[in-house]
């Protein structure tokens, strides 16, 4: 029984032992001091309320001096017993980097048992303050040698408890205070970069995505540059209503929802993925709503909303890119990343998860590739939009262009000349019309076979373009006759133009596929156009009966019929 006895006392001792040794000590041996990575004591303070006096006879727990404990537990005092064993008196800055989120810090300094100094930083009223420095807080920490002394924070946050401490020398703490963020300033500065680009893509296309897409930039930008310190930073600026921009954290999503509903067109195109958006947009929209009156209260259930959403945006990306969609492909590939970034910023904010780099900015990396990637699918979109329209482009060519000659056809030589008439008639210019029929062509199918005779009209087509002006309009009415349209000229002009042509087939020789020569010869008709009283149909009609006389008259030549006398 006695050997029992002991036991259990040794056993007990260890115990107490034990507690005695997990209490985290502080030990600076160096007038040097860079402490970023310690251990220090918390306590959750649920009801909000306990004084110094009461929470020093609570007990804390043990985690890192950069930690991160979750929504629930908004008010939390930290312990850090400090020993002084340098043999001098050190004078100190205790820095808290992210005091720019909080509502309030209380710092209390106790030595030997008794508070010895006591600070407070409200930040509603930080420009007071002298404490707070570019969403620093720094308080001013002096150790006199071979003592011990421990200090109290009270961390007051508005939604996630995000904390982080470092124990600096003066040195040190001027170096870590004139730093800049630079790696979220470029951040940021590219977001900018991409909401430029968006706006001049906007008033190029009109299209709604565009409008989205900017707001989901701006949205991320504004979060960014808030959570990780750049508004407190360039502007010293704090409080309630600074926090409440991280209002932005709900919209992000929302126009995120709206641009996946835009750009892939899901109401028309893919319904049943347009209802789960949709299902996840309201309640978002909820959350909106909610966060304008109470900011902190609909951020406490945004990491998990942040999940439901990622779930459903991943799922409906798949189920589109199983159905083909072209852009789906890479609204995954930026999707996963984003997912994969802001799972771990999601595990971090729940305080579960060790604090590093990477899960401290998984939510501003997983924005910032995501938004790279939704620029490359609008580039994409617009690369697929215009190759759609060079190709009803390049239809509607084929449709008015003669396919042979790669002259315009009848159709559209109706159209384009009375657009033309009406310019002449504008502009009071002249305007003439010739029609240029190939003399015996028949002949020439018969006895050389069709090949030959498609080698001539094409021939002849080149010859045209050669002899007329770019802004004529040439076209071939069918068979072997052809038109041209000669705006701003006159009946001289015309006359010369038509004599060229004709003396330049004349003189051509013609492919045959034989060793024999083939040569051809035009007839033409030319006439002068009244573009004040004619019209494009009866000047054609004096063309031909010009042309009629040519053929007549021993063809290879050119005639011109007269104007109609004007009514006037």
């Amino acid at each position: 029984m006695g050997v029992s006895r002991t036991l259990l006392q040794f056993y007990l001792l260890m115990l107490l032992s034990c507690g005695v040794v997990a209490e985290p000590r502080i030990q600076i041996e160096s007038p040097e001091v860079n402490l970023t990575d310690f251990r220090i004591g918390y306590y959750i303070d649920d009801s909000w309320e306990l004084s110094y006096d009461q929470v020093r006879q609570q007990q804390f727990k043990e985690t890192s001096s950069t930690t991160t404990l979750g929504t629930n537990a908004r008010v939390t005092w930290f312990r850090l017993p400090i020993e002084n064993q340098s043999g001098q008196t050190l004078a100190l800055n205790i820095h808290l980097p992210h005091a720019y989120h909080v509502r309030s810090v209380d710092f209390f300094e106790e030595r030997d048992g008794a508070l010895v100094h006591s600070a407070e930083l409200d930040l509603e009223q930080a420009h007071d303050s002298r404490i707070m420095f570019r969403g620093n807080a720094v308080y001013p920490l002096t150790l006199p040698p071979d003592s011990s002394t421990t200090l109290y924070i009270r961390s007051f946050a508005y939604s996630h408890q995000w904390f982080a401490i470092d124990i600096l020398d003066q040195e040190h703490s001027r170096r870590a205070l004139v730093g800049v963020a630079n790696d979220v300033a470029l951040l940021v500065g590219m977001m900018l970069a991409l909401v430029f680009y968006n706006v001049l893509l906007y008033f190029a296309t009109s299209k709604i995505e565009n409008i989205y897409y900017s707001f989901y930039l701006i949205s991320g930008l504004v979060w960014i540059a808030l959570s990780y310190g750049l508004v407190a930073s360039l502007f010293d600026v704090y409080g309630s209503e600074v926090f409440m921009l991280n209002i932005s954290l709900i919209t992000m999503p929302i126009f995120l929802l709206l641009f996946m509903m835009a750009i892939f067109e899901t109401r028309q195109q893919y319904p049943l993925e347009h209802r789960f958006l949709q299902a996840v947009l309201v309640p978002l929209c909820g959350m909106f709503v909610w966060g304008l009156f109470d900011i902190s209260g609909a951020l406490k259930p945004a990491s998990s909303m942040a999940l439901v959403m990622m779930i459903v945006t991943l799922s409906v990306s798949i189920s589109l890119l199983r159905k083909g969609n072209p852009l789906a492909k890479y609204f995954l590939i930026g999707h996963l990343l984003f997912v994969l970034f802001n799972v771990l910023a999601v595990i971090f904010y729940k305080g579960l998860i060790k604090p590093n780099y990477i899960v401290s900015h998984g939510t501003g990396l997983g924005i910032m590739l995501e938004a790279l990637m939704l620029a490359f699918i609008i580039s994409h979109r617009i690369k697929i939009l215009e190759g759609i329209r060079a190709s009803q482009d390049e239809l509607k060519k084929q449709a008015s262009t003669d396919p042979l000659t790669r002259l315009h056809n009848r159709r559209h030589f109706a159209a384009e000349a009375e657009y033309l008439l009406a310019l002449c008639q504008q502009q009071k210019q002249p305007m003439t019309i010739m029609i240029a029929d190939i003399d015996h062509f028949k002949q020439v199918n018969d006895r050389w076979g069709h090949p030959a005779g498609d080698k001539v009209l094409v021939r002849i087509a080149q010859t045209l373009k050669n002899c007329s002006r770019n802004r004529d309009l040439l076209a071939r009415f069918g068979g072997e006759e052809f038109v041209i349209l000669l705006p701003d000229a006159d009946l001289k002009q015309a006359m010369l133009c038509a004599e060229r042509i004709r003396t330049s087939v004349e003189r051509t020789l013609f492919e045959s596929g034989t060793d024999a020569p083939l040569h051809v010869t035009l007839s033409l008709g030319v006439t002068q156009i009244d573009t004040e009283h004619d019209s494009i149909q009866s000047a054609l009609a004096r063309a031909d009966r010009a042309l009629y006389e040519a053929k007549h008259s021993g063809r290879n030549r050119v005639c011109i019929s007269e104007q109609a006398p004007s009514l006037a």
